[in-house]
């Protein structure tokens, strides 16, 4: 809503009854539908829908104007810090969301130009579900955006994710809205995984692992599954028959970071709305729902990460807290406080002793932490931009990152020192992957290339691109004026 809604919200609810005098031309009242019937209205199959469609942009989430959030039943009804009430049950006639809605009275809301006005059937049941005392739902729920996905413009192809499965003998890598696989000895591209259930809006075969893009991915211990991720969505893979065994859904937003467990048996996955609540959700292998992890974070997860006895899962966040919960049981047990901007990644040493998390702080820095003391260690400046991943070599206190100015690098927790690079990216890199002795590494990025180096001497084995493909053309930089 736009701002002159904040002087008709601040008057309270009586007042919001009269005649508007701020108005210099009262609003043409909409059409609304003759409603005929005796049920009783349903909060959350009717009228919350259209909360979502019409009101949500300015009354939701981290944008409440006039300090009124619409996003659930309880915070409509308890108003706003400077609006007052906007419901009177009982009475659409005094209820200003309403009046408003239905430019009986001004500002009217949606404001033009920022989006459709309710239509006469929506104004109806709004109506009668004021009269009928605006009952409230039986369980009440956030408002959740309708998204319609289209298929992402065939040009936009980074890669966001890849991961090496236990032997050592696939990569696996989200390329766009695709997931291919390469031979991780020879780099040789062997197929592309997907989803023959996937239909695009028009209902055609989307020909592709998700609609969306690829956000993140993770292969089973045992390398017999293979999770993705993408928006709202988690898909489990059957290595083997190269497709998927479960699609999983009701995420809220992005699903950004995906984690096995070290005996295999659960699942940890991240995201969440940008702006709103972090969200952590903990599944057993065949993607059932085990634990949600309530108010995990203020903001998106970016990183999660099992200890390695898989007692305790670790995650970061766009809130600058790293934290860790007890598994399954998800409560709190540690925070970690120091980063000046969003954590995009955590890991743990083999010894479950040391904690490392990275981000986009303005310094740069990877921190180390003593997770028993829950102290920082050390401050480690890796990369001149920031921080976007970090995987451990597992049974080491080694770990590489990757960051956004197109470096890869491996690090030692214990002292902080640089042991070895992976170049070759000339473009913001994403995502980076190690295998279970350290011997392959291959990361990806913006340019949608996905490079395989020797894990041992840092050499670059091969640039993999699937058939036909070609890397995402970078422009030289603009040389200085003279």
């Amino acid at each position: 809503m736009t701002r002159i809604l904040l002087t008709m919200l601040a008057l309270p609810a009586v007042a919001l009854a009269d005649e508007p005098k701020a108005d210099k031309k009262a609003p043409k009242p909409l059409p609304i539908a003759e409603l005929k019937r005796a049920e009783a209205v349903s909060f959350e199959k009717e009228i919350l829908p259209i909360l979502a469609a019409k009101c949500q942009a300015c009354h939701a989430g981290k944008i409440t104007e006039g300090k009124l959030d619409l996003s659930t039943y309880a915070a409509m009804m308890k108003g706003g810090a400077t609006t007052g009430g906007v419901i009177a049950a009982g009475k659409s006639g005094e209820s200003s969301l309403f009046l408003r809605s239905a430019h009986i009275r001004g500002p009217i809301m949606p404001p033009k130009n920022e989006g459709d006005p309710l239509s006469p059937q929506e104004l109806a049941l709004l109506k009668l579900w004021i009269d009928q005392g605006a009952k409230p739902p039986a369980v009440d729920a956030k408002i959740t955006r309708t998204v319609t996905l289209s298929l992402p413009p065939a040009m936009v192809k980074p890669v966001r994710a890849v991961a090496i499965n236990a032997d050592k003998t696939v990569v696996a890598a989200g390329r766009g809205n695709q997931v291919h696989l390469f031979d991780a000895k020879t780099g040789e591209f062997k197929a592309t995984l997907v989803d023959p259930e996937l239909k695009t809006p028009d209902g055609k075969p989307a020909a592709a692992a998700h609609i969306s893009l690829v956000e993140a991915m993770a292969y089973s211990p045992d390398g017999k599954t293979l999770a993705t991720g993408s928006f709202r969505e988690l898909t489990l893979w059957d290595v083997t028959a190269g497709k998927p065994k479960a699609r999983i859904g009701g995420f809220a937003d992005r699903v950004v970071t995906i984690a096995f467990s070290p005996d295999g048996k659960l699942i940890a996955t991240g995201g969440g709305a940008p702006t709103e609540d972090g969200e952590v959700k903990l599944f057993d292998a065949a993607g059932k729902l085990v634990t949600e992890f309530k108010n995990a974070h203020s903001d998106q997860v970016f990183g999660v990460s099992f200890s390695p006895d898989g007692k305790l899962l670790a995650t970061g966040g766009a809130d600058k807290f790293v934290k860790v919960f007890e598994v399954p049981a998800g409560k709190l047990v540690k925070s970690f406080e120091g980063h000046t901007n969003h954590v995009l990644d955590v890991g743990w040493t083999a010894d479950g002793k040391k904690l490392v998390s990275c981000g986009a702080d303005s310094d740069k820095m990877v921190k180390v932490w003593d997770y028993e003391k829950g102290e920082k260690l050390r401050d480690m400046t890796t990369h001149k931009n920031q921080t976007t991943r970090l995987v451990f070599v597992p049974k080491t206190a080694t770990f590489i990152t990757c960051g956004g100015d197109g470096g890869s690098n491996l690090w030692n927790a214990d002292n902080g020192g640089n042991q070895k690079n992976f170049p070759g990216a000339k473009d913001f890199l994403y995502a980076v992957a190690v295998s279970g002795d350290g011997k392959v590494v291959a990361h990806g990025g913006e340019e949608g290339v996905v490079r395989l180096y020797n894990g041992d001497n840092g050499q670059l084995i091969k640039e993999l691109l699937p058939a036909g493909e070609s890397p995402k053309k970078i422009d030289p930089p603009t040389p200085p004026k003279k």
